[in-house]
């Protein structure tokens, strides 16, 4: 038995159609289908609910319920905003530079470009509150995956253990921590 892949990701929306909207504006998603009942097919409870459903390409569904009879949305207090995150790939710097262009043109305050090493990333928000990351591929993703491959278990094991950062995969970071450290 083996997963084939994620059907889809699903999380709460304040406003479906402010939701769908948004995605399409910003991010350039096609709106799927929508879903509504008035009982969970599941637990069969009646909460009245919006589902609706975006190509995030690729066969990649991002799914968003509103759910108006419950309390309104909030976060985990214990997790810091910056953990929770949905990322999505783009084809190359250039495709980030541009939509991060588009997003600030947009009136979205943008985050980074951070370098990842591996990837390239820009972070922000969308209405709901949930960050979002774009990432694309470093030049060198190829021959970083294999070294990030190697070390993987004992960076692991080296974690459960400490609970320490283990620096097998500092590289990662180092260029742009040397280049804090010059300004």
């Amino acid at each position: 038995m083996k997963i084939d892949r994620i059907h889809h990701v699903a999380y709460r929306c304040k406003d479906a159609k402010e939701t769908v909207l948004w995605y399409q504006r910003t991010l350039k998603m096609d709106f799927v289908l929508a879903i509504a009942e008035d009982l969970v097919p599941s637990t069969k409870a009646p909460d009245p609910y919006m589902h609706v459903f975006l190509d995030a390409g690729q066969g990649n569904v991002l799914a968003f319920f509103e759910l108006p009879t419950q309390p309104p949305m909030g976060r985990d207090p214990n997790t810091p905003e910056w953990v929770q995150h949905i990322a999505f790939r783009v084809k190359d710097r250039a495709e980030l530079l541009a939509f991060k262009s588009h997003l600030e043109a947009e009136g979205i305050d943008v985050l980074g470009v951070t370098d990842h090493g591996i990837f390239h990333s820009i972070y922000f928000f969308d209405p709901n509150g949930h960050r979002l990351e774009l990432s694309c591929p470093d030049p060198t993703e190829a021959e970083q995956l294999k070294q990030l491959d190697a070390v993987k278990w004992a960076m692991l094991e080296e974690w459960s253990q400490t609970k320490r950062a283990p620096k097998h995969a500092a590289f990662l970071h180092s260029k742009e921590f040397a280049e804090e450290g010059k300004a």
